[in-house]
């Protein structure tokens, strides 16, 4: 069951064993030394999942799982990019589960070597079993799902059709949930986070975070996230609308806007998915001083802009920062042209 009873009305599929730990990167702080300014520095691990190589889209599937389950079911078709970590996640959880698993993988990244198209997670949706439609550029990846959704229906099979990301209103409870772990491991710890640091990217995360804070009646501005998808302004459109959606999904009458919410999109770089210098160097530091994995895509770009907001001052000296890690590190390997330069 979710850990808050305002979810409790929802299908729910159980797919992650208990809390993901909150973890103090004390290392990565003595490493810093005099640049850390006292700052504390806490990972949330949703990187510790044991279902599919882990990782935060776990918590949508919980979700949308239950969702299509609660519908009836039998196969799961989900959009993602060629490096998906949703799409790795989903056929895990249909593997799981039992259900069929189609997954459309659009080229959302300018990166066609083999490497990339072959490699990380297009390895590790084959190996749990998902039939994959590998999108030429250009092609319309929900248009094409949709299609495949309706030829199988055709033939008898229920299908449920999950969205870029899981980023609906019912995948965004997955982080309303979550929300509520955090509050709960912050008094164990005794603990207040002053920021919580995330990457927004199709903004499923960053909306249940906000929500949930929202309905625990606390500043959703406590979270700052580092666009890595959307120019900024596109970007806090989107997760307002969002977020609003959640809320109206729980029956909740509060609402916010842009003022409620900080995204920054100083790491954006030159898009999705194209490395930066400033990731690279960030990927290298964790990985060397506390032996951790941060993704390419997502939490690379997201670390560097904390590293970044402490250098600048944007992060008040001695404060404690909670940055949630979000798995995805099959994707490395999809990258090591770019980590080894």
């Amino acid at each position: 069951m979710p850990k808050t009873a305002l979810l409790s009305r929802f299908p729910h599929t159980r797919l992650i064993e208990g809390p993901t730990p909150v973890q103090r990167l004390d290392r990565l702080e003595s490493v810093l030394g005099a640049r850390a300014k006292d700052i504390t520095i806490w990972a949330k691990r949703d990187d510790l999942m044991g279902l599919g190589g882990g990782g935060n889209k776990l918590r949508k599937l919980e979700f949308l799982m239950g969702q299509a389950a609660a519908e009836g079911c039998d196969t799961l078709v989900a959009i993602g990019g060629v490096q998906s970590n949703f799409a790795r996640l989903a056929a895990a959880a249909c593997a799981r589960s039992g259900l069929a698993c189609e997954l459309v993988l659009a080229q959302m990244v300018p990166r066609d070597m083999a490497i990339y198209q072959e490699n990380g997670n297009v390895l590790l949706d084959r190996l749990f079993g998902a039939r994959l439609h590998i999108l030429a550029k250009g092609d319309d990846a929900g248009g094409f799902a949709t299609r495949r959704a309706s030829e199988m229906a055709a033939t008898g099979r229920k299908v449920f059709v999950a969205t870029l990301g899981g980023s609906t209103p019912v995948g965004c409870l997955g982080y309303v949930d979550c929300a509520v772990e955090i509050a709960m491991q912050s008094a164990e710890l005794g603990v207040e986070f002053d920021q919580i640091v995330i990457p927004n990217g199709s903004g499923g995360m960053h909306a249940g975070l906000a929500a949930g804070m929202v309905v625990a009646g606390r500043d959703p501005s406590r979270i700052v996230a580092h666009t890595v998808l959307s120019p900024v302004d596109t970007c806090i459109a989107t997760t307002v609308d969002k977020v609003n959606a959640v809320l109206q999904l729980m029956s909740r009458e509060e609402q916010v806007g842009p003022p409620d919410l900080r995204i920054s999109g100083g790491q954006l770089g030159g898009g999705y998915g194209i490395p930066t210098q400033e990731m690279v160097e960030t990927v290298r530091l964790v990985g060397r001083s506390e032996g951790l994995l941060l993704d390419p895509v997502y939490g690379g770009k997201a670390f560097a802009g904390l590293l970044r907001d402490i250098e600048i001052g944007t992060i008040a000296p001695g404060s404690n920062v909670l940055f949630v890690m979000t798995g995805g590190s099959p994707g490395l390997y999809a990258y090591a042209d770019a980590l080894d330069n």
